[in-house]
C-alpha cells in the first residue's frame, strides 16, 4: 500500500514538472510561394509556463526571416533560439513586447535561407487578469 503512494506521488510530481516545462507542438509548414509568410505553428502560451516550443518537421524549405503573432491576450517573448536541420542553433536576444493581436518585427535569419527544425522561446505573461494567448509562428522564404 505504501509504495502505490509514493507511485503516485512520483507520477504527480513528473506530471507537474512535465506541464511547467512548456509546451512542445509539432507541426509541419503549409505550403506558399517564396515571399509569403507561412505558418509554421501555433502553441499556447499558459500563465504558469514561460517556455514553449514548436517543432517543424516534414519537408524543411529554406527560410530567411521569422515573426511572431499573438492573440487572446498581451505576451513579452524575452529571447527564443532557432534550431536548424544541421543542429546549428541561434539564440535571439530581444524583447518583444506583443500586444493582444500584435506581431513581433521581422527576424532575419543568420546565414541567409535556412532549414529549420525548431524554434524555443521563453516569455512572460502581461498578468493573469488577462488571461492566456496563443502564440503564432511565421516563416518567410
Amino acid at each position: 500500500m505504501k509504495w502505490l503512494l509514493h507511485l503516485s506521488a512520483i507520477t504527480l510530481i513528473s506530471f507537474c514538472i512535465v506541464q511547467s516545462a512548456g509546451a512542445q507542438k509539432v507541426t509541419q509548414p503549409r505550403p506558399g510561394a517564396p515571399g509569403q509568410w507561412r505558418l509554421l505553428g501555433t502553441t499556447h502560451a499558459n500563465l504558469g509556463a514561460d517556455h514553449d516550443a514548436i517543432i517543424i518537421s516534414g519537408p524543411a524549405d529554406n527560410f530567411r526571416a521569422l515573426k511572431f503573432k499573438v492573440t487572446d491576450a498581451p505576451l513579452d517573448i524575452l529571447h527564443f533560439t532557432v534550431t536548424y536541420d544541421n543542429g546549428q542553433i541561434q539564440k535571439i536576444d530581444t524583447r518583444f513586447s506583443i500586444p493582444q493581436g500584435g506581431e513581433s518585427r521581422i527576424i532575419d535569419l543568420v546565414g541567409g535561407s535556412r532549414n529549420l527544425r525548431r524554434v524555443d522561446f521563453w516569455y512572460s505573461t502581461k498578468g493573469i487578469f488577462k488571461g492566456t494567448s496563443d502564440v503564432t509562428l511565421f516563416g518567410r522564404k
